[in-house]
């Protein structure tokens, strides 16, 4: 008898440690070696630090990314979504263990067994309830499996909200000090035009030059003045945005964030291209939203399992100990114990195809799931490609952006002294005025346009939130 049992148990646990479904393989859509001749990446790799933003050299910007990553709502609340995975998967991966409930009650009944007689039952009971599912085929352990990677997704999501919140943090500064840099310039040409339609008024009222002249040279302050109040917009825009994103009401970080004596947007940032192409392949899969797919899949692979589980038998035990007595003063007493237990079993026979319907369906979201982790490899190989070749043809443009802006400076220089001395047209004057404006303004925006893109770039490759 005694070989029986232990037969049985040994049976039990045997089955207890096996898992019915599919095991998750990380599907080999794309080889590394394919993925980095995509990107036209070298051999070796330099590493990838998620405080990427200090190296642009902005104190300010330095501050705000550490603010935001410290008060962003959002990113607080996705905090607490990872927190509440984890105790999801602490819940999950006890369900299949025994459990045990103290149990005290009084019982009370009195049926009538003829006319005249009665059977009367009147007694205290106190004891321990437990009772096991056991988790033979692993559907338990497959539900432990899901919530797990569901853990993950989560962890991977609060990388991919850091990132984006940081990214948007310094892509939203960029702008600013664009902005700021732009209205700058604004300024000292209004101030340089007001000084030429001073001279030009002077020379109108002694009748040395025309009312066209004059007119034009009214009409160039007028139309630098009408393009300063936009800007200004954008800059208040800007700066409630940045607020935003670092959790802190608009208007407060004015002060901070006021006309700076260097303006990094001023200067062209020299970027090491070589970063570009000495990253590993193994970056694309390690970026958040890839690890999220990933994630994703493998949770919903385990509940495979689970399906596939529900079409086996159940074994269930349950048990009581304790002591009952009509007396409650004597209830806990050696000649008042009470014990038993009772194990059970059940097969599902017919359930209307609602047992097999339900594996076809954790199947076919599998397979969904699927089809959206490659989607989520090919869009983040495009990002990477699309991101170093916008960097480095910005480069290529910034530089014809600056020569244009030098060559522009000598012309208006020019062009207003022969005007001086009678040599050519005002009109001249007012054109390379407002060709002087459109060349600083491109390559303000070009030097931004470098920054952006680096930004972009960072994003593109995870951002250094890439450990898994």
């Amino acid at each position: 008898m005694k070989v029986y049992k232990y037969c049985l148990l040994a049976s039990v646990a045997i089955l207890s440690s096996c898992s019915v479904g599919p095991n998750y393989k990380r599907p080999q859509f794309f080889s590394d070696n394919s993925i980095a001749q995509s990107l036209n990446q070298q051999s070796d790799s330099m590493p990838v630090s998620n405080k990427w933003y200090q190296d642009l050299g902005d104190v300010f910007l330095n501050t705000l990314v550490a603010r935001g990553l410290q008060n962003n709502p959002n990113l607080n609340a996705t905090i607490e979504k990872l927190r509440q995975a984890r105790l999801s998967f602490k819940i999950n991966s006890v369900q299949n263990l025994p459990t045990f409930d103290a149990d005290g009650s009084y019982h009370y009944s009195k049926n009538y067994a003829s006319q005249d007689e009665y059977l009367k039952s009147d007694y205290y009971q106190v004891g321990l309830d437990a009772s096991w599912e056991l988790d033979i085929w692993g559907g338990g352990r497959r539900l432990t499996e899901s919530s797990l990677a569901l853990v993950q997704a989560a962890g991977a999501n609060l990388d991919n909200v850091r990132l984006t919140l940081t990214a948007e943090i310094a892509s939203n500064y960029i702008n600013l000090r664009q902005s700021q840099q732009m209205l700058k310039n604004m300024h000292q040409n209004l101030r340089l035009q007001k000084e030429i339609f001073n001279l030009v008024k002077r020379k109108y009222e002694a009748g040395l030059v025309s009312d066209v002249d004059y007119n034009q040279a009214k009409y160039i302050v007028q139309n630098t003045a009408a393009q300063i109040p936009p800007i200004e917009s954008q800059i208040k825009q800007y700066l409630n945005a940045i607020t935003i994103l670092v959790g802190q009401l608009p208007g407060n970080l004015e002060t901070l964030l006021s006309n700076p004596d260097s303006n990094l947007v001023a200067q062209k940032f020299n970027f090491d291209l070589n970063k570009l192409y000495h990253l590993p392949a193994s970056t694309v899969r390690k970026r958040p939203d890839v690890r999220i797919a990933e994630a994703e899949l493998i949770s919903q692979n385990a509940l495979i399992g689970q399906a596939i589980a529900n079409l086996y038998p159940n074994i269930s035990l349950r048990g009581f100990l304790g002591w009952q007595s009509v007396n409650l003063s004597h209830l806990i007493t050696p000649k008042t114990d009470i014990y038993n237990y009772s194990p059970a079993i059940s097969l599902p026979i017919f359930h209307w195809g609602s047992l097999v319907n339900n594996v076809k369906i954790q199947e076919s979201k599998t397979k969904a799931l699927l089809q959206l982790y490659k989607a989520s490899l090919i869009n983040a190989v495009a990002e990477i490609s699309n991101s170093i070749t916008s960097l480095q043809n910005e480069y290529k443009r910034n530089q014809a952006s600056a020569q244009a802006e030098t060559a522009q400076t000598k012309v208006a220089k020019l062009v207003w002294r022969q005007y001086q001395e009678g040599l050519t047209d005002f009109s001249n004057v007012l054109t390379a005025q407002q060709n002087l404006i459109d060349a600083q303004n491109q390559s303000i925006s070009s030097n931004a346009a470098i920054y952006q893109n680096i930004i972009s770039f960072y994003k593109s490759i995870g951002g250094g939130y890439s450990s898994k």
